[in-house]
């Protein structure tokens, strides 16, 4: 009987690679293929809140599809300005991250080997509690009368409160602290491996710590600062709660329009239409992360 159930079970690698992609089809590619359908019908008062694509009728087969919804993305300019500030709050967030995250992500990798899990571990600390809460926290902190105006009032650094709380700073302030363990960690993977014995023959040389930083460090590290900004830069181009909690009502991003499109206006087709548009908007950085991913592998090999 083991022998049997041994033969039936699939072997090497189609094995191993037939789960994640049974997995990522089940659970991403075919919900992706009815919300693509969806954003080619037409929005209809009812359950569910849009019409179908086939009709059969007369045992004749009619498919129609709706193009207005994406007619509407390209000429209306709210979706255009919503899209471009998604972009770019996505990438000012995406540096803040890479200029915090990388003098933390070296240091953890020259300290005592003794000492580096315990420091990855403080750097993997806020994934213990929920991520709400932990962006939630960040509205007593930021409001006009939070914890961070009343310490800067009481050290008399400043005299009236900074307004943080529901605008974009707070937006960027809740987005690097939520994605930097994202971008700490591939950068310590491949700083940890480096070989140090190049910084010695540098120094041996003469090359001063600036330069053996801007020559060997930083190009040796390259992977690692594309990985960890791909992994911050394509959730932040879709987040929703950050902007909801702690943006303005001025804060335009695609997260906030989807939600607004799917349950205040029920627009089912229009949200889905933002929806693969968003995707399509993501399909580079993507791209780019697996030619990364796949080359750092072979690299590693």
């Amino acid at each position: 009987m083991k022998a049997r159930l041994l033969r039936w079970l699939p072997s090497g690698r189609v094995g191993v690679i037939s789960i994640p992609f049974a997995f990522l089809f089940l659970f991403f590619f075919v919900p992706f293929i009815l919300v693509i359908g969806i954003s080619f019908s037409q929005q209809v008062l009812g359950v569910p809140p849009y019409a179908p694509l086939t009709q059969w009728k007369d045992g004749i087969l009619g498919i129609s599809l709706n193009m207005s919804h994406y007619q509407f993305l390209l000429h209306d300019d709210l979706y255009a300005e919503t899209y471009l500030s998604s972009l770019r709050m996505a990438l000012i967030s995406t540096v803040c991250c890479l200029l915090i995250g990388y003098p933390v992500a070296y240091c953890i990798a020259r300290a005592r080997e003794s000492i580096r899990g315990t420091l990855m571990m403080l750097v993997m600390l806020p994934f213990w509690t929920s991520f709400l809460i932990r962006v939630y926290a960040w509205v007593a902190i930021l409001k006009n009368d939070g914890l961070l105006n009343n310490f800067l009032m009481w050290i008399g650094l400043i005299s009236t409160p900074l307004r943080l709380y529901h605008t974009d700073w707070g937006v960027y302030i809740g987005m690097v602290y939520s994605y930097l363990p994202f971008m700490i960690m591939p950068l310590y993977a491949h700083l940890v491996k480096m070989d140090l014995t190049l910084l010695e023959a540098a120094n041996d040389l003469g090359a001063k710590p600036w330069k053996s930083f801007m020559l060997i460090t930083l190009p040796l590290s390259r992977n690692g600062i594309i990985a960890g900004s791909l992994l911050v830069f394509i959730p932040a181009v879709g987040e929703y709660v950050i902007p909801e909690l702690l943006g303005g009502s001025d804060t335009l991003m695609i997260g906030r329009v989807m939600w607004e499109e799917f349950f205040n206006n029920i627009d089912w087709p229009m949200a889905s239409a933002v929806t693969c548009a968003m995707v399509v908007l993501l399909l580079v950085p993507m791209a780019l992360f697996q030619h990364y991913q796949v080359k750092e592998m072979e690299e590693g090999q």
